[in-house]
């Protein structure tokens, strides 16, 4: 199948070669096949269906059970509230003025995602987080708790044990903690009260959307529909594509199964540069290129500091003890050697050139942004 592309046939092959040689050989021209065949992707992996979306779900509820390691109530008289408001409505009457100090219950939010399509019954994933003063959630039971949507309306209700992946223990005034105790995951604990109704489209036409941005994208998807369903989708702008689908539901769902199944040859992506200015971390794509620069960057160190002088006048004299502040400015650079970095198409050889300047990665950012500026470094800068 590879015989118009690939001239497998003037690979000589000694007659004495063993077998087990032979498979080897045979495994590795295969692989070099492969190897050279364009990267697609499924159009299901780059694009949504418009009109097929998620939907955000919040709720506030109280997570008891715990081990001494809930809110301190004299300072949450939120969660004194909730805790009142609950008994109330399980038919247990305080008395009037009741001061409690409660330390195995805490106030937290519950956050979950409603898939599109989900129908009554049907189990999502929550997430709890305190909002309070506690010390950890480990151990702990989330009280049944609505959750809503945007709209108001109740969507699921969540209930069950927290799976807390954290660790921690004090004794003594000492303290040590492994990940994070204040959040947690419920899988499967909230059930679906209401359907969300999704429509795939308006009357014939679907709308793929694109992920990102990307005329050329655009263009690849449309044809690669088109070669499926001639005539049947056409390129809107850099995000969206029309197609027509059949009415028929059944059919519709058939034929956009179909539609995210295809493969389209994946387009280069633009040159990145992505920044965490907070902490220093720097990513890049392989379309990043640099040009001939010249680069100078030393470790600038300013001391400021104060002394005292004291003037002690001699035995017997008139004079009186004087002290005067005076004040010290050094200046220290170190570094600052201008280096040469010569231009580069190949991300190992960019990645390789911006390690020989020897700076730390938040002094990388700071190299990045003047290349940017003096159009030594041809990709996009996005600081985080």
């Amino acid at each position: 199948m590879f015989a118009h592309k690939y001239p497998v046939q003037n690979i000589h092959l000694p007659a004495h070669l063993p077998m087990r040689a032979l498979w080897r050989v045979m495994i590795v021209v295969v692989a070099i096949l492969f190897s050279t065949s364009v990267q697609a992707d499924r159009i299901k992996d780059i694009a949504t269906i418009g009109g097929v979306r998620d939907n955000q779900l919040v709720g506030y509820g109280l997570v008891t059970g715990l081990d001494g390691s809930g809110d301190q109530t004299t300072q949450t008289p939120f969660t004194v509230q909730s805790i009142v408001n609950m008994l109330g409505n399980l038919g247990v009457t305080l008395p009037p003025g009741s001061n409690l100090q409660l330390k195995n219950v805490a106030a937290v939010i519950v956050t979950a995602e409603l898939p599109a399509y989900a129908r009554p019954g049907q189990r999502i994933d929550v997430t709890v987080s305190s909002m309070g003063n506690a010390k950890s959630l480990k151990g702990g039971t989330l009280v049944m708790t609505p959750l809503k949507g945007i709209d108001g309306h109740i969507y699921a209700i969540a209930q069950g044990n927290l799976a807390v992946g954290g660790a921690g223990a004090q004794a003594g005034g000492a303290q040590q903690t492994v990940n994070h105790l204040l959040a947690g995951r419920i899988p499967g604990g909230a059930t679906v009260e209401r359907a969300v109704p999704a429509m795939v489209g308006e009357g014939m036409n679907v709308i793929v959307e694109l992920k990102e941005t990307n005329f050329d994208t655009a263009r690849r998807v449309a044809e690669a529909i088109n070669n499926a369903a001639p005539h049947s989708a056409q390129a809107l702008d850099g995000r969206s594509i029309q197609v027509s689908a059949p009415t028929s539901l059944p059919e519709r769902v058939a034929f956009l199964g179909r539609i995210e199944n295809l493969e389209v040859a994946a387009t280069q992506p633009g040159a990145r540069v992505i920044v965490n200015a907070r902490t220093g971390s720097v990513v890049m794509n392989r379309s990043v290129t640099l040009e001939n620069c010249a680069v100078a960057h030393g470790n600038l160190t300013v001391t400021v500091g104060s002394h005292t002088d004291v003037s002690q006048p001699a035995p017997g004299s008139l004079g009186s003890t004087v002290a005067s502040a005076s004040g010290e400015v050094n200046i220290k650079q170190e570094g600052g050697a201008i280096m040469e970095i010569r231009g580069s198409a190949n991300l190992a050889d960019v990645v390789k050139a911006l390690n020989a300047i020897g700076t730390k990665p938040l002094d990388l950012v700071s190299i990045l942004q003047a290349m940017k500026a003096s159009g030594a470094l041809r990709a996009e800068l996005e600081i985080i």
